[in-house]
């Protein structure tokens, strides 16, 4: 396996995850904010493709998928586009409501094809290239890369504890 199979192995976990958490979910399941405050599986799965579409998008010096494929449009949330949901509070989280789950998974699964597709072209001198030097040690396009993709799966694995605290008795295949 090369190491950008590795990677692409990797990429591609969160939206298998993501196919799992949200199998069968019901409109009211998937919106709920534990105790009225806590994050939605919505937000949960919505916040980990916008993460990395913002951030991927900005790496590759391109427009997000959410705005160029149309996702923006098709969820017509109550947020400014360029919202990912870094920072959001109770309010914010509630204004990310779905209604069919398909939706969070199709946009998810177009983010990650982009991801895979973009560092499947880059050359090992490209995944060195510094792209934040603020961070010590500054951060590469490879660790950066790498951040997306454990935050979506950091991300998805709380989407599945959610899941699992508000339908007694789901666990997903785990």
């Amino acid at each position: 396996m090369t190491p950008q199979e590795l990677f692409e192995d990797a990429a591609r976990r969160p939206a298998q995850v993501a196919e799992h958490v949200l199998d069968e979910i019901s409109p009211d399941v998937l919106n709920t904010m534990p105790g009225g405050h806590a994050n939605s599986v919505a937000w949960l799965v919505w916040h980990a493709a916008r993460q990395q579409d913002a951030q991927v998008a900005e790496l590759a010096g391109t427009e997000q998928v959410w705005t160029a494929e149309g996702w923006a449009a098709r969820f017509g949330l109550d947020l400014p586009d360029g919202s990912m949901g870094f920072g959001d509070g109770p309010e914010d989280v509630a204004r990310v409501r779905v209604g069919a789950p398909e939706l969070l998974r199709h946009y998810l699964e177009a983010v990650v094809e982009r991801t895979v597709g973009y560092a499947r072209g880059l050359s090992d001198a490209q995944l060195d290239d510094v792209v934040d030097p603020a961070w010590d040690p500054p951060v590469t396009r490879g660790v950066r890369l790498v951040s997306t993709v454990d935050d979506a799966a950091q991300h998805l694995g709380q989407a599945a504890y959610v899941r699992g605290l508000l339908e007694d008795g789901w666990s997903g295949p785990y």
